[in-house]
């Protein structure tokens, strides 16, 4: 009898392409029904304990292989959806993000004399005045928590726009500017498919709140997932509470004084008149008769 692949409601939703947990899992049990009366009827106990090692083996292999697929595709559909809010904050951002970087403007702040995109404090004082000019209800928010049993305290300083919904029950809407989104997630001992996730990210992050927390529950639960394959423990900074914290916790909104602007310019010679050009021709003419009047 040809083996079949069992379907599942679970892949109904997949891609014709793609091969299904479930269908793995299934194709397996097979060959192994097959390998064990082979070896029964051989009476080799010791061929079957193998044969049943090296089977436990594949199946955490396809078990492995499909979480990560599945938390790719996850990830991949949550970056792609968009709502109109979130498409016009995001396209002004990116204009204020481009100005900035041909822009030769200095931060005045207490660090060094560095430019404005250099600065993580100034550059968001500066992103957030010209949304302001533009119309939006942004702020500077700065999230602070507790230290607790399972997590240590911390803050965080993030750029939030705020806009009234045209449908009553949906409230306010809030879009969240994250300028580090992708260095948030980024570990150094990742394996090749956690690091696979973090670049899918964007660098600069502009979405709602809904949307941040899906994308810090995947990525959570595949640094988790990571540290657990390489039998790491995984630092508490890196739990999904941590990172929610740092933009769905509790937060005081800052309405502060944007930073006087300097423009790096070269030192420019001083600009004479004509009158004086001429006046010093005049001196020079002089000089040059006493001196002949002396020899």
């Amino acid at each position: 009898m040809d083996k079949q692949l069992f379907i599942t409601p679970a892949t109904v939703h997949r891609s014709s392409d793609e091969v299904s947990f479930a269908d793995t899992v299934f194709g397996f049990w097979e060959e192994f029904q097959d390998s064990s009366e082979n070896s029964s009827n051989s009476g080799n106990d010791e061929a079957n304990e193998d044969n049943s090692e090296e089977d436990d083996s594949i199946y955490t292999v396809e078990k492995d292989k499909a979480f990560w697929e599945e938390q790719d595709q996850l990830l991949k559909a949550t970056l792609c959806r968009s709502s109109s809010s979130e498409a016009k904050v995001r396209q002004a951002t990116k204009e204020i993000m481009r100005e900035s970087n041909m822009s030769e403007m200095l931060c005045l702040c207490r660090q060094p004399v560095v430019a404005v995109k250099s600065c993580r404090s100034c550059l968001l004082r500066e992103i957030c005045d010209r949304l302001s000019n533009l119309g939006y209800n942004s702020a500077i928010y700065k999230s602070k928590w507790s230290n607790s049993s399972e997590i240590p305290s911390g803050e965080h300083t993030y750029l939030e726009v705020t806009e009234n919904s045209s449908n009553s029950k949906r409230g306010v809407i809030k879009v969240i500017i994250e300028m580090n989104f992708r260095g948030e997630f980024e570990m150094a001992r990742g394996n090749e498919e956690y690091n696979q996730l973090v670049k899918r990210l964007p660098e600069v992050f502009v979405g709602k709140s809904e949307r941040l927390r899906v994308l810090v529950k995947i990525m959570c639960s595949a640094a988790k997932k990571c540290m657990k394959e390489k039998k790491l423990h995984l630092a508490p900074w890196r739990k999904q509470k941590y990172m929610q914290a740092k933009w769905v916790g509790k937060c005081d909104r800052s309405v502060l004084e944007p930073l006087p602007k300097v423009y790096e310019t070269r030192p420019t010679r001083p600009k004479a008149s004509l009158l004086t050009c001429d006046l010093l021709l005049e001196n020079i003419a002089r000089r040059n008769c006493t001196a002949v009047e002396v020899i």
